[in-house]
């Protein structure tokens, strides 16, 4: 799902600016910057930023913290700051949204797996590197979770795609954001990679889920615990103050919340 305008967009349009895509966090990171004085240099930060949480958090590296966490091979006490900072975050998810946010239970075997928020947390970090940088026109897209800061031209919005569930070549709405993040879940990525911890089914309900709001951290989150509540996980997203939502629901039906429909193409 890219952010129109953004990194898949740079071969045709020749825009200035800095701009870079690798391949980590299981998919592929773009960076964008519009802005023409921030150092090269920020990229090399910014990405080495995402490598070192990708080497930290990985459920898919022995060696992380959080694999040899989930073995009792380390203590919480003896993770980073930045591993127990997330893991204080996710308990707090877990405890607001009743449960349906549980790292226990999300990994491949039913482990220990924090990344339904780590991936939103790692790209607000690598944004605020590019902040300090002085960006302060730019995006990052990780796979369809984006955050954008000002505008990829004078007086344009940044347009983010949001990927029809069923139909990867096509893009069910596009939103006009400024200075904001998008995240969305669903089945079709990753395959039924979210379950509902209360009953270690996929759940049903709903398509995808996409929320909108100031940061990514808790987009990212949002969006993963209200597609394994369901259709109920819409409102319950409704309710944070700031973040709005797009559903698609299991009969392909669209509901989203009046923030949102502002932000519509």
């Amino acid at each position: 799902m890219p952010a129109v305008g953004a990194v898949s967009d740079i071969a045709r349009e020749q825009v200035p600016g800095l701009h870079r895509l690798e391949r980590m966090l299981g998919t592929a990171v773009g960076i964008d910057v519009r802005d023409r004085d921030v150092d090269p240099l920020a990229l090399d930060e910014a990405f080495a930023h995402l490598r070192d949480v990708e080497a930290r958090f990985s459920t898919y590296r022995d060696e992380s913290e959080v694999s040899r966490l989930a073995r009792g091979e380390l203590s919480e006490a003896g993770c980073s700051a930045d591993v127990r900072y997330v893991l204080a975050l996710c308990e707090n998810l877990r405890e607001t949204s009743g449960g349906y946010f549980d790292i226990q239970h999300a990994g491949r075997d039913g482990g220990l797996d924090p990344s339904g928020l780590v991936k939103g947390w790692s790209i607000e970090g690598a944004g605020e590197i590019l902040d300090r940088a002085g960006g302060r026109n730019f995006s990052i897209n990780a796979g369809g979770d984006v955050i954008v800061r000002g505008e990829p031209a004078p007086g344009r919005p940044w347009r983010v795609g949001i990927r029809h569930p069923e139909l990867a070549d096509r893009l069910a709405a596009v939103l006009e954001v400024r200075d904001l993040a998008v995240a969305t879940s669903g089945a079709y990525e990753r395959g039924e990679h979210i379950r509902d911890p209360h009953t270690g089914r996929p759940p049903r309900g709903l398509r995808s889920v996409t929320v909108v709001g100031p940061s990514l951290t808790y987009a990212d989150a949002y969006a993963t615990t209200a597609f394994a509540m369901g259709p109920d996980g819409l409102a319950w997203v409704a309710r944070h103050p700031g973040y709005g939502v797009y559903g698609i629901t299991g009969d392909g039906n669209v509901r989203f919340t009046p923030d949102v429909e502002r932000l519509l193409s």
